[in-house]
Order: structure tokens, then sequence, then C-alpha cells
């Protein structure tokens, strides 16, 4: 049974392969759709269907033999995302075969605070302005 640990938020989720129900975010038993099934926030803006960089991950483990090849389309939407390293992979597009590290890049950890909301961006937002500011 296929383990995948998040090294972020220090949690390892086990499940059987060909049995994971589906839950339609890009392709069937992917990082995101094996995080999506446990309760795991990962930000995918574009459902899963590999249009954005959103669901980005670094591989840190079993990268090698664990996950499925990287396609193209994927190759193609990587070069857009922040952050890049050659431990990167579309957590929407990266089928787990096999046990693996996944970490979050900072940018994308925990971006729903109480389940939903909108991606922290931590200092991209300027701090709130007070009465006394123009």
């Amino acid at each position: 049974m296929p383990k995948v640990t998040f090294t972020n938020i220090g949690r390892t989720v086990e499940f059987e392969s060909g049995k994971l129900p589906y839950s339609e975010h890009g392709l069937p038993e992917t990082i995101l759709d094996v995080a999506l099934h446990f309760g795991i926030s990962l930000e995918h803006a574009c459902g899963g269907s590999c249009a954005c960089t959103t669901c980005h991950v670094h591989l840190k483990k079993g990268q090698e033999v664990n996950v499925s090849r990287m396609e193209e389309d994927e190759q193609d939407r990587l070069d857009f995302a922040a952050d890049l390293t050659l431990e990167s992979r579309l957590g929407c597009q990266a089928v787990v075969t096999g046990d693996i590290v996944v970490e979050m890049p900072s940018w994308n950890r925990n971006y729903v605070s109480e389940g939903g909301g909108s991606m922290n961006l931590g200092d991209a937002i300027p701090p709130p302005r007070t009465p006394h500011q123009s």
C-alpha cells in the first residue's frame, strides 16, 4: 500500500492502489487526489486539469520510481511555477504508485485556514491601514 508523507504538516497517509475513491480532481490517485481524500488542503485553482500551477509540490523522496512519469503538458505548465526545482511536480498529474515524501512550497502550505478561503500570500498582502493613514 503506497504511503504519502506530507512533510510540512507532519502527516502520512496510506491507501490501497485501485481502491481510493476518485474525487475528480486531477488524475485518479495523484498527489492531489490522495491529499483531498484524506482532508489535506492543497490548492488546485483549475480543478486539477493541468491548466495552472497552484498544486505544485516538491517530491523529496520516491520520485524516481514511485510516481508516474511527467508528461509534456505537465513539463510545459511547470515552466510557469514559482519556486521551481528538479523535484517539482504538479500534484494533479503525479500518480502515486509507491511510497513518496511530498513538501508543499511555503506559498502553498495551509492555504485554507478553516476549511475554505483564499491562498496565504504571506508578505505579499500589505498590512491593514490604521484610521490615521490615508
